[in-house]
């Protein structure tokens, strides 16, 4: 997978390989993956979490969230003036782009914590974009190649920071945004960010607990940043495009993505 991510190339499945292949097993593969990026001079520096939205799950085929470690090569910021930035697709295949919420931890977070006391972990709160793509033909897999396929992590884009402490009730208040994505100034789809798992707050309350059952013990750490999934459909794109979103909620920035070859 690894050598597959280096090449931007298609590779087989595992599940093709191996029938039997669980989600315990991929972790297990997906743990081993994460080893040999921090022995080469990576650095983890937060999660992702995929496939919480619901309305995608019948059209993937997988029904349930799953998650990889980000890292120091795959997240960077928007540009701050215009909370936009601009990204070659040469490292990816069949990419895709997805509007999501992410968070920043100020202080760990523990399994079992209300969505208030979650909150209070929090520092800050982001609207961007996640490039998802799959080294897997045609978007077809089962969820446990998803997991070793870096949970189809490519890039992390991180929008224009805003401390949580501006949202009264963050739970409900993020669950009812409204996110429009927008590709050379046509709409392509509107989606609202309670179709993540009840909502962004509630995504990440129910992977923190999942982390916690989760073998391999990946920690959880002040600073860390956490990505929790699409608000619509991951939208296949291509290079000399220009990608924005709407948001209904002032208090989050718009985003930009400019695509090159």
């Amino acid at each position: 997978m690894l050598s597959a991510l280096a090449e931007a190339r298609l590779v087989p499945t595992p599940s093709s390989v191996d029938s039997n292949l669980s989600l315990e097993r991929a972790y297990a593969v997906a743990d081993e993956i994460r080893r040999l990026r921090i022995a080469r001079g990576e650095r983890p520096c937060g999660y992702k979490i995929g496939f919480t939205n619901r309305g995608i799950w019948d059209r993937y085929g997988v029904h349930a969230p799953i998650w990889a470690p980000i890292w120091d090569t795959t997240v960077e910021s928007l540009e701050a003036a215009r909370n936009e930035a601009v990204v070659s697709l040469a490292p990816f295949v069949q990419p895709r782009l997805e509007p999501e919420v992410m968070f920043g931890f100020a202080t760990a977070p523990r399994a079992g914590m209300s969505e208030g006391e979650l909150a209070a972990c929090i520092d800050w709160v982001a609207h961007g974009y996640e490039i998802v793509h799959t080294h897997f033909a045609d978007w077809r897999f089962r969820a446990a190649d998803t997991v070793v396929d870096f949970a189809l992590h490519g890039r992390l884009f991180v929008g224009r920071r805003v401390s949580i402490a501006r949202f009264a009730d963050p739970g409900p208040e993020l669950a009812a945004l409204r996110v429009t994505l927008t590709c050379d100034g046509r709409d392509v789809e509107t989606g609202q960010a309670e179709i993540v798992l009840g909502g962004p707050l509630t995504a990440l309350r129910l992977w923190v607990d999942a982390m916690s059952a989760q073998a391999q013990r990946w920690p959880i750490r002040a600073g860390d940043i956490v990505s929790t999934g699409t608000i619509t459909d991951a939208a296949p794109i291509r290079p000399g495009e220009h990608w924005l979103t709407r948001l209904d909620d002032d208090r989050l920035v718009p985003a930009g993505l400019r695509t090159a070859a």
